[in-house]
């Protein structure tokens, strides 16, 4: 038979250990349990932790997991779905880019500001990285979500959410859920799109990283003869 959490010795409860000897202290499970706040019928929450835990390979892949597949789990539902893809989104932020307004100089810039926002995504994303006149950060906005190419690169989106942020340039990541960051010629031909797009309307086209985990490649536009 399962033990439910509040029945445990006092010492060996979740919120008890973490309040006591600070979040170090706990296992991965417990920490997950605290989340989670109850089990299911016939497992703790403890239990359903050290369940999803393995099941999804480790915290990584469980960081990873979309929400509705969290939701079917039987215990878990739409509402700690919720809560935990909430508590790893915010757990990746912590660890983005500490500057609020950093100036994206170089394809490395783009990289660094944008990889932790597509942490676990399991299909390509398209993000716009809004600048001001000195090239520094005002706004990110996801735009599109979906194989990414000539046809389906939303410009008008694009232009509309830099003009709305008034931005004076802009440049956009997007990612190789593959894991290989080499940019196709529909990803360059993007880029092009883009840049000529960004004329017509006096805005500066920065740059196009492909992200594929923590490798990344710039999709230069394609030269006129290519």
């Amino acid at each position: 038979m399962s033990t439910p959490i509040a029945k445990l010795p006092i010492a060996q409860r979740p919120r008890e250990r973490l309040l006591a000897l600070g979040p170090q202290a706990l296992s991965d499970n417990e920490l997950l349990a605290l989340l989670l706040g109850q089990g299911r019928r016939g497992a703790s929450a403890l239990e359903l932790a050290a369940e999803l835990i393995a099941d999804h390979g480790g915290v990584a892949g469980l960081a990873a997991a979309r929400p509705e597949e969290l939701a079917r789990r039987t215990g878990v539902g739409a509402a700690k779905a919720a809560t935990l893809v909430a508590a790893f989104q915010l757990a990746c932020r912590a660890r983005s880019e500490p500057d609020p307004a950093p100036r994206l100089l170089g394809s490395d810039d783009l990289a660094r500001v944008a990889a932790p926002l597509f942490a676990g995504a399991r299909v390509e994303r398209m993000l716009v990285l809004v600048c001001d006149a000195r090239h520094r950060l005002r706004r990110t906005v996801f735009v599109a979500e979906g194989a990414i190419d000539r046809v389906a690169v939303p410009v008008r989106e694009i232009l509309s959410a830099v003009l709305r942020h008034d931005g004076r340039g802009f440049a956009v990541a997007h990612n190789h859920p593959s894991g290989d960051p080499r940019p196709s010629d529909d990803d360059r031909r993007a880029s092009t799109l883009l840049r000529l797009a960004a004329e017509t309307v006096g805005l500066r086209f920065l740059d196009h990283v492909v992200l594929a985990g923590d490798r990344w490649a710039s999709a230069a536009p394609l030269d006129p003869d290519e």
